[in-house]
């Protein structure tokens, strides 16, 4: 394995590249999964980045984590730009660095699902649509900030918008935004999740139902937000929501059409 770190619009990208050997042909270029942790905008969870990268790699996948702006940072739509630059960093090195470039998956928690999310279907300004800009082709999307609505994490959204004012919140609200093009989604949350309430999550689960686009949901009776993975190792030890992973990893699979039998 090798490590390769790029700087984009002042985000940091980690990117883990598993090994190409001759010796193993179905792996010669593999997907990659684009971590992007959580952490309301205000700071990037590092529970969410590299335990979560190190399962994917296990999974055979290439990984990434991004580090995008925070707090003032957040502002003027930088952290989307960030993402959009991300993805397009990836797809320029992937005969390199041995991606498959339409097979790019976010992995995104909380507020970092909000961003994944955003990068599917949020239009930056100037734009006329999000079809100028990159886009992953599936979203795994873990507790996600979704709705600027009576539900909503306030805090991402004054963060994003720079301002209290909830009519200036709307423009990040997600659940509107939604349409066929949408890529695939898997998506899970807890039932009493008291950070990011889990509306967010069904309010996003009926509109995806809404467009046809195809989507996984799992909703777990009990954790709290900020999971992560779910092990000792994150400090959220919780064995059953932790099935969370090899249910997306699975659903993947089938999205890409791509496995390799690991277990």
């Amino acid at each position: 394995m090798k490590i390769e770190t790029l700087a984009i619009h002042g985000a940091s990208l980690t990117v883990y590249l598993r090994d190409a050997e001759e010796v193993m042909p179905m792996a010669q270029a593999r997907p990659l999964v684009l971590v992007v942790p959580g952490g309301g905008y205000s700071h990037v969870s590092p529970r969410e980045g590299d335990p979560v990268a190190v399962r994917f790699l296990a999974a055979g996948y290439h990984a990434a984590v991004l580090r995008y702006g925070v707090g003032e940072q957040a502002q003027n739509y930088l952290p989307l730009k960030q993402i959009d630059g991300a993805l397009a960093a990836l797809r320029a090195h992937a005969d390199e660095w041995h991606i498959l470039p339409d097979k790019i998956a976010a992995c995104g928690f909380s507020a970092g699902a909000h961003l994944a999310l955003s990068s599917a279907v949020l239009a930056l300004p100037g734009q006329a649509s999000w079809q100028e800009r990159q886009r992953p082709n599936a979203l795994i999307l873990s507790y996600p900030v979704v709705t600027a609505g009576p539900f909503a994490h306030r805090g991402s959204f004054e963060a994003l918008s720079g301002s209290a004012g909830l009519a200036s919140h709307l423009a990040f609200g997600l659940e509107d935004k939604v349409g066929p093009e949408t890529p695939p989604v898997f998506l899970w949350h807890t039932m009493d999740d008291q950070t990011v309430p889990v509306e967010n999550s069904l309010l996003l689960l009926s509109a995806l139902r809404r467009a046809g686009v195809p989507c996984e949901a799992h909703l777990f009776s009990h954790g709290v937000h900020g999971l992560s993975v779910c092990t000792a190792e994150v400090n959220t030890p919780q064995p059953h929501a932790a099935h969370w992973f090899a249910l997306a990893a699975e659903w993947l699979g089938e999205v890409f059409g791509w496995d390799l039998g690991i277990a």
